[in-house]
């Protein structure tokens, strides 16, 4: 539930962004680049959502080391 929650605040800060741009335009190329860059990210998350795990398979952990065996008593 809260994923889609998130999605949906999400896209509605994109369209809040969308139309301030649009009723109040950047004075110069830079303002529009810099308000671009988030917008494109808010975008992203709310068609896609919160990333999934990771395409390829993580690698399982190697077997711990054999602990060293005592061989008996020793002299000094």
């Amino acid at each position: 539930m809260s994923s889609i929650l998130l999605r949906l605040v999400c896209g509605l800060l994109f369209a809040a962004m969308a139309l301030g741009a649009v009723v109040h335009p950047p004075t110069n190329l830079n303002q529009g680049l810099g308000m671009l860059l988030p917008g494109v990210m808010l975008l992203n998350f709310a068609i896609k959502g919160t990333p999934r795990r990771a395409v390829v398979p993580k690698k399982p952990a190697p077997p711990p080391a054999p602990a060293p065996t005592d061989s008996g008593p020793t002299q000094v």
